[in-house]
This record gives C-alpha cells, sequence and structure tokens, in this order.
C-alpha cells in the first residue's frame, strides 16, 4: 500500500505533464462575434475568413513557433450584437477556453464591453472593426485593426464638402450604440470646423429597435439639407435610405464603415446605388496580396469579401505574428498570453491586404482611409484615399 500510495503523485504528475504538453499542441484564439443579431452578416464575414486562413496555416502542418508547428483552433461565440452578450462571451472564451488571444468583437458597441472585460482578464484582444477610441483607451491587452472615428469622421465631412459641394449637412443615427453615436459626434464637429455653428441643420437619433423613420427623415427633409451622413450599422442604412427616397428626399447620402457589409446592397437594392461612404478597403480594382484574398474569398464563399472579412484577415495575421515572436507556447497561458500582449505592442509596422500600418501608443493603428461610391452595379468602388 506505501509503494501504491508513493506511485500515485508520480503517476498524476505525468498525466498533468501530458495534458499540459498536449494542450500546447494547438494555439487556441477565441471570437466573440455577432453570428446572430441585427448584423450577423458580420459575423458571417468574420468566420468565413478566419476559417479560410486557419485552414491555410493548418495545411501546411500548423503555425511554426521557436521551431515547433502548431495547429490553430477557432473557437467562435456569439455575442448576439448585445453589449452584456460580449462580454459573457469574451469571460467564457477566457477562463473556459483558455485562449491565447482574442479577435473580436467587431461592433464597437460590444467591442467597448468586451475591451474592458478582456483587459480586466489580462488576455490581448485585438478589435478588426471598431472604431471608437473607448475600446482601446487606457487599455493595455486591447488593440485594433481599424482607423478611429476622429479620423474618420473628418474624412467623411472633406469628402462630402467637395464631391457634393454642401454647405448644410444632417445627420441620423442610432442613438444606444457607441458607433453610431460616437462617430455623428465627431463629424458634427467636424463639419461645424469647416462650415461653422448652425451649418448642421438637424441632429436626429433613433432607438435600436426602430424600423420606421419617417418621422426624422420628414423633419430633415423639410430642413433641405445639401446631404444627409449616416453612420450606422448597414441593418439601418438599408431601411433609411430607401424610407428617405420614398418621402421625396432626392440629395445624396454619405455612409461610414458599417456600410460596408456585403449585405447592404442585397437589403438596400436600388436606392443604395450612387451613394458613398468611407471605409477600408475597396474591392473593386484591388490588386496584389489584397486581390488575391478577394479571389480565394470568393471562390470558396460565392462573394466579394467585404470590409469586416479583410479586417478580420489582418487583425488574426497581427495575432499570429505575435505569437510567433513571442517564441513558444506552453501550457502557462497566462504567460502566453502576456508574451503575446508584448508582441502586439511592440509591433512597428504591419502590411496588409487594408493597407500598411502602425500602431500608437493606445494600440489603435495609423492607416489610410478610403472613400468608395457604390455604382449602378451594386460595387463598392474607390474613389479616393485618404492618410492620415
Amino acid at each position: 500500500m506505501r509503494a501504491g500510495k508513493m506511485f500515485l503523485p508520480a503517476v498524476l504528475a505525468a498525466l498533468l505533464t501530458a495534458g499540459a504538453a498536449q494542450a500546447a499542441q494547438t494555439i487556441k484564439i477565441g471570437f466573440p462575434i455577432p453570428l446572430t443579431g441585427e448584423i450577423p452578416k458580420v459575423g458571417e464575414s468574420t468566420k468565413f475568413a478566419a476559417e479560410m486562413l486557419k485552414e491555410e496555416i493548418n495545411a501546411k502542418g500548423g503555425l511554426e513557433v521557436g521551431g515547433q508547428k502548431y495547429l490553430l483552433e477557432f473557437i467562435y461565440e456569439d455575442n448576439e450584437a448585445k453589449p452584456e452578450s460580449a462580454v459573457n462571451v469574451t469571460l467564457k472564451l477566457i477562463d473556459r477556453d483558455q485562449v491565447i488571444a482574442l479577435v473580436g468583437p467587431q461592433s464597437s458597441r460590444q467591442a467597448v464591453p468586451a475591451g474592458g472585460a478582456a483587459n480586466e482578464g489580462e488576455t490581448p484582444l485585438i478589435s478588426p472593426w471598431s472604431t471608437n477610441p473607448d475600446t482601446t483607451k487606457d487599455r493595455p491587452w486591447v488593440f485594433r485593426a481599424a482607423f478611429l472615428d476622429p479620423f474618420q469622421a473628418p474624412v467623411a465631412a472633406n469628402f462630402a464638402t467637395k464631391q457634393f459641394k454642401a454647405k448644410k449637412a444632417a445627420v441620423l443615427f442610432e442613438i444606444s450604440n457607441d458607433y453610431s453615436k460616437g462617430l455623428a459626434d465627431n463629424f458634427k464637429e467636424a463639419w461645424e470646423k469647416l462650415h461653422g455653428p448652425g451649418s448642421i441643420v438637424a441632429f436626429e437619433s433613433h432607438g435600436p429597435k426602430d424600423q420606421d423613420f419617417s418621422a426624422q427623415l420628414t423633419k430633415i427633409a423639410a430642413l433641405k439639407p445639401d446631404f444627409i451622413f449616416l453612420p450606422e450599422n448597414y441593418s439601418f442604412a438599408a431601411l433609411i435610405v430607401p424610407q428617405a427616397r420614398d418621402l421625396g428626399y432626392k440629395n445624396p447620402f454619405m455612409g461610414s464603415d458599417a456600410w460596408g457589409s456585403a449585405e447592404l446592397m442585397k437589403l438596400c437594392g436600388n436606392a443604395c446605388k450612387g451613394q458613398f461612404f468611407s471605409t477600408h478597403y475597396a474591392a473593386a480594382g484591388a490588386t496584389g496580396a489584397t486581390r488575391e484574398f478577394i479571389d480565394k474569398y470568393n471562390k470558396k464563399y460565392g462573394y466579394v469579401p467585404d470590409d469586416v472579412a479583410a479586417l478580420t484577415w489582418d487583425a488574426v495575421n497581427i495575432v499570429l505574428q505575435a505569437v510567433q515572436k513571442g517564441g513558444k507556447v506552453d501550457g502557462n497561458v497566462r504567460a502566453v498570453r502576456k508574451l503575446v500582449r508584448d508582441n502586439l505592442a511592440a509591433i512597428e509596422k504591419f502590411d496588409g491586404i487594408t493597407g500598411s500600418m502602425r500602431f500608437d501608443s493606445q494600440g489603435d493603428p495609423v492607416k489610410c482611409a478610403v472613400v468608395v461610391k457604390i455604382d449602378d452595379k451594386g460595387e463598392f468602388t474607390f474613389m479616393e484615399s485618404v492618410c492620415p
């Protein structure tokens, strides 16, 4: 019996060591993304791009780190496009699944609270698509692959001034959405710097479940703005633009990067043709690595990838680069997370398919924005690039 008791701890130790070694054979990354809710296409684009990249790397035996190859394991959790769900699934990925990093959430409405949870849990998080400054502000564990709204807003304001010869603007936004409200405020500030107080003739909002915008649009149309700035998710833009046309509003719209979903034209149809929005890349006319990505994605999934897919591709590659620089992946998840965070913070420059970027002290990339026009075919065609 005494010999058996002495033998048992050794067996347990061996099993634990084997378990840690087995866990280290894979690199686990979590994706808290909106697979359901108001923007499911965002979740789909995220998952499709990530899966395509994972399959490519695993087909070659995995990601090489410190002379050894590790298979990628991506875990997808549905945040339902809700802030509280985003926090819950982020914590689940950190605590239950023991991921070494997180990619997502995408929308600022979910990324801001989830970023807080990741920062407190000391797990590196990179949001591919969130543009609200609060996502990363004073959070050393949180990063992003997209430009910020304080940069995007002047891009939209300057372009609309030039393209529409506009002097008066109206704004319509979702009041409870960090992204929509924050970008609306940034745009108002940028526009009034260009055209003075009173040049925003209407600053109207709506709720997260609204489907009828006739009251706001009737008020806006009566004030005769030169255009309407619409910093909305594609699902709302696809409702608002046709309703405005039905009410007789004929002037243009200027949208923001959340218009960039592949689902926009399916939902909006002809009403959105001829409109403009600021975004992260233009698929039409792309070349080089960007064209290769577009063609592979289109062949695999049957449609042209939107900016969410492209930004996700870049964000995952940024994380994988940080993992490789760490030089090791072992059973000490907290230590690996710290290595990944430190290497993310140390990235000086990254050349992605959405452009070249460098990161500032807040974990935000300094990169160019693109303005696109929706042409007669419903394609997002390049108009101009604006760099910091």
